[in-house]
């Protein structure tokens, strides 16, 4: 990529819902048809054609380094909260990384966690929180209205009923269940799970029991 012409910040725009996506990329044709490759992007190209989403170059840099600067100081924390980004993460470190199962095949396994920062900031910024929880929510909402993803007025069939008792039977009692042994602390700002074994500890550093704040 760093030996490529061209290493531009590029705005994809769905010209029927105005979401957009913003990224990074180099390249040796400008016009090579690169429209992005975020992961809320790709359904939203899925769902209304490449047709209808149009690319701009905002910005040309010299080289790779700069790009990755840019991408981070126009994707962060406020642009992704916004309820038409499209954006998953902040800018600057890529979207996937890659691990081996064996042989040449290979499969994604999560996205970089650079979503650390974003996670730093919900603990200790209460109205960042708020916001970022009721975009998180409109979101929600609006991709269930666009997708009709949700279980309204469906049930699973009394095979599809047996198979998951069978299935899971003794799977999630006592020790087996992952929650064991586990409970909820607050500080009245963050809300997090712990040990019961250190429950004491946290006590005495003024924590309470529970995750309602």
């Amino acid at each position: 990529m760093a030996t490529k012409k061209y290493h531009f910040i590029y705005k994809t725009t769905n010209v029927l819902t105005e979401r957009y996506y913003y990224g990074m990329h180099s390249t040796d044709d400008l016009d090579d048809g690169y429209v992005g490759s975020g992961r809320r992007l790709k359904y939203s190209i899925n769902k209304y054609g490449k047709e209808n989403h149009k690319r701009e170059i905002i910005e040309f840099v010299e080289n790779r380094k700069q790009l990755k600067q840019r991408e981070r100081e126009i994707v962060n924390l406020n642009e992704i909260a916004k309820e038409k980004c499209m954006n998953l993460m902040v800018g600057g470190k890529g979207g996937f990384h890659k691990k081996s199962f064996g042989g040449n095949k290979g499969r994604y396994r999560g996205r970089v966690n650079s979503n650390k920062v974003i996670n730093e900031r919900l603990k200790t910024d209460v109205e960042f929180r708020n916001y970022w929880i009721s975009q998180t929510s409109k979101g929600v909402k609006k991709y269930i209205e666009q997708n009709g993803h949700n279980w309204i007025g469906r049930k699973h069939t009394e095979e599809t009923k047996e198979k998951q008792r069978i299935s899971g039977k003794g799977k999630h009692i006592g020790e087996k269940n992952s929650q064991y042994g586990t409970c909820w602390i607050n500080n009245s700002i963050i809300v997090k799970k712990i040990k019961k074994e250190n429950l004491d500890k946290y006590l005495s550093q003024g924590w309470v029991k529970g995750r309602t704040i």
